[in-house]
């Protein structure tokens, strides 16, 4: 008996097969050795050469069905194959191989076999058998190659309170060229589903069906699982009607925060879908598993964490719930910019991201920006006497107080609680054009960001040439818009002494086009936070939070009629904004307040 040594025998398709030059059989030193039929088999078979390998074989047709099977089923990328030890005795030989079968994206699976070969006609022959594939695979087997995705990795909130889950979700699709009466199809459809999706009707699927490219089904809606199973029965045999499954983030909560999630959802979904797992089994006539030849368990992600609060969440829904105009509430962790609450009641969801991105006058609650420009440009000092007539008259322009109350001369601090108009819309024509446009960018209103996982806008305070608009912007009329966001910011930057830098998605980074913004003199913050105590303290509705500091704003809209209530606070280190638009009187916003704050306790 004569042994080789291991040599490459087979390696890419594009590779060639380097043969021995020589070797020793029982059929003469003439024709190929056995090590050398197969070295050829595996070269062959490496690289796809399904006629050329089950021709080295004693069964040239078994051979070729088998592996053209395999080779169409597994699709490698590619395939290689060493040829080991040979064992050569009269009339046989064994040779050892290693095969490795590449699939692609970091999937490979490498084995060990055996090969026996034949002496037959002063020829070798690969003697035909299953283990010339694989050792294990059978006869009257195949081998399979399945992916195993792993779960969709949870969204969960700072406390690991899961706010959106992985569900399957069944799309309900219609296609109308194979509906025989699309009409009737149509409303029986949107009859079952409506109730889960109102503004589906008949019209709506026939109008959607039409605008989809010929020969694509369009998608009616899609289901939570549950769902589907409850209206399966009604749906499921309708002609020209069909479904299709796939896992998908959904919320725990329905009703928590609707229009903030699914922007969240859509960002961070393929970043949780984890990495495939993947097994190698071999299977009967049937297509049933038989057994499993490899194996690599999916490595799910690791769950994604929003930085809000579930319960400041539902804490600022509920205080919300009941009012009947669009309102929001913003909060966020003073010190770090982290949002922990963004709730609208359902008007204000019907509209958009209203809390996010809605630009509206902030009213009196800008008269924090006012006090602190007044103060750092040197012009009052909190404990200052100010007047605070009924109304003020600047360049033609009569500025009243609310219901034109009139003070006569007081405090700043105390002006600043009354929340005189008639003072700071003055003060305002003392300041430069553009101090007001700065002071509200340190403080972080007209700041743009880019944060992952929403769209902000902080608002605008545009810089004012004319005293007629500077005064009015003084008091948060004017030009001066500002967004729940924003306002919320603005507490924050006088609650934790700097501009924090706000953040949705923890361990992302926010751009912001503020660089190192100036912070505001430590003093003048003391002396505002004081002076928003006081508000506070002439708050009756805030008696059960005195250590709330805030500022209320009533803020004209329209023709003047009409009005939004604005309440603009921090507590330790919770700092929020909250704007209930055509309420009228700003006491709605405290009110608003103190249901939230209740419920945080």
């Amino acid at each position: 008996m004569r042994v080789s040594h291991r040599r490459a025998a087979g390696v890419l398709a594009a590779v060639l097969l380097v043969l021995p030059v020589a070797g020793c059989g029982v059929f003469g030193d003439s024709g190929p050795t056995a090590e050398d039929i197969a070295a050829d088999y595996l070269g062959a078979f490496a690289r796809g050469d399904n006629g050329a390998a089950a021709n080295l074989t004693d069964s040239p047709d078994s051979a070729k069905k088998l592996l053209s099977s395999l080779r169409a089923d597994l699709a490698p990328r590619k395939v290689s194959a060493q040829l080991g030890a040979v064992e050569t005795s009269e009339t046989t030989a064994k040779a050892d191989f290693d095969v490795t079968w590449d699939f692609g994206n970091d999937r490979r699976w490498e084995y060990e076999g055996r090969l026996e070969l034949r002496g037959e006609d002063d020829a070798w022959k690969v003697h035909w058998s299953t283990t010339a594939v694989h050792p294990e695979l059978g006869e009257q087997q195949s081998i399979a190659l399945q992916n195993q995705q792993p779960d969709l990795a949870p969204v969960l909130d700072r406390e690991g309170v899961p706010v959106m889950s992985p569900e399957r979700v069944v799309s309900v699709l219609f296609e109308p060229a194979k509906a025989g009466d699309a009409e009737a199809v149509a409303g029986s459809l949107a009859d079952a589903v409506g109730g889960y999706d109102r503004t589906i009707t008949q019209k709506s699927i026939l109008d959607g069906a039409s605008k989809v490219p010929e020969g694509q089904p369009y998608q009616v809606l899609a289901l939570r699982s549950t769902d589907y199973e409850r209206v399966k029965p009604r749906i499921y045999d309708l002609p020209g009607v069909r479904f299709t499954a796939s896992p998908r983030l959904l919320p725990d909560d329905k009703l928590l925060a609707p229009a903030l999630l699914p922007g969240v959802r859509k960002l961070v979904e393929d970043e949780l879908i984890g990495k495939a797992g993947w097994r190698v089994i071999t299977t009967d006539v049937s297509g049933a598993e038989v057994s499993e030849l490899f194996s690599k368990a999916a490595e799910p992600a690791e769950a994604a964490r929003v930085t809000l609060s579930v319960k400041a969440q539902n804490a600022a829904q509920s205080a919300l719930a009941a009012v009947k105009t669009p309102s929001m509430l913003v909060a966020m962790q003073a010190s770090t910019g982290e949002l922990l609450a963004v709730a609208q009641n359902a008007p204000a969801d019907a509209q958009g991201a209203l809390a996010l991105t809605g630009r509206y006058p902030p009213g009196s609650t800008f008269k924090i920006v006012t006090a602190i420009a007044g103060i750092e440009a040197g012009k009052t000092q909190p404990t200052a006497r100010v007047g605070c007539p009924s109304t003020v008259t600047i360049d033609g322009r009569v500025v009243p107080n609310h219901n034109r109350f009139d003070k006569g001369t007081i405090p700043l601090h105390s002006a600043f609680a009354f929340s005189c108009n008639t003072t700071f819309a003055k003060l305002a024509t003392e300041l430069e054009p553009s101090a007001l446009t700065d002071t509200a960018r340190r403080l972080g209103l007209g700041a743009d960001f880019v944060m992952r996982g929403a769209t902000t806008v902080t608002g605008s305070v545009p810089p004012a040439t004319d005293v007629v608009e500077r005064a009015e912007d003084g008091f948060g009329q004017g030009r001066v818009v500002a967004s729940p966001f924003g306002m919320a910011l603005v507490a924050a930057t006088v609650a934790a002494g700097e501009m924090p830098t706000p953040k949705l998605l923890a361990g992302s980074s926010t751009e912001s086009d503020v660089a190192d913004p100036e912070p505001v003199d430590p003093q003048v913050l003391t002396a505002m936070r004081s002076m928003m105590q006081e508000v506070t303290r002439r708050t009756p509705a805030l008696a059960s939070f005195p250590d709330v500091r805030g500022k209320t704003g009533t803020a004209q809209f329209g023709d003047g009629r009409h009005a939004h209530a604005w309440y603009v606070a921090f507590r330790g280190d919770l700092a929020f904004a909250i704007l209930l638009t055509d309420a009228g009187a700003s006491t709605r916003a405290v009110e608003a307040a103190t249901r939230f704050l209740t419920a945080l306790r």
